[in-house]
């Protein structure tokens, strides 16, 4: 069974910084493509970014485009999200996930594993 635990969560100001991390273990991850989402209340879960099993291809939301970073390291198993120009929309619970194969994917039932998630706060 694989597992993904994610942290960096935390309290920050709006214009502020934060950079999450993914730790996999029990499967070969390194072979997937991962992808970050996110989950306001009340709202549904919604994507962020992925990165393709080498880390040669990334993809982003719009609404991130150009503050977030999405990276990974295979050697250690971790993937990791930068998020820059932090807003208070961004708030949410932030979770990591592993496509069920290695090319990009943006659609939560292209994910077969997930993280418990982090929560992050953008406060005004």
């Amino acid at each position: 069974q694989g597992q993904l635990v994610e942290s960096g969560g935390g309290l920050v100001q709006a214009g502020g910084s934060l950079r999450l991390s993914c730790a996999a273990s029990g499967r070969t991850f390194s072979s997937y493509a991962m992808g970050w989402f996110r989950q306001a209340p009340g709202k549904e879960r919604e994507f962020v970014a992925a990165i393709s099993w080498r880390g040669r291809t990334t993809k982003y939301a719009d609404v991130v485009k150009g503050r977030f970073t999405i990276s990974r390291d295979n050697a250690k198993n971790t993937v990791y999200l930068q998020m820059n120009s932090l807003k208070p929309e961004d708030t949410a619970v932030y979770y990591c996930a592993s496509a069920i194969f290695g090319t990009i994917a943006t659609k939560t039932n292209e994910y077969g594993y997930w993280g418990q998630g982090t929560q992050v706060t953008v406060s005004s």
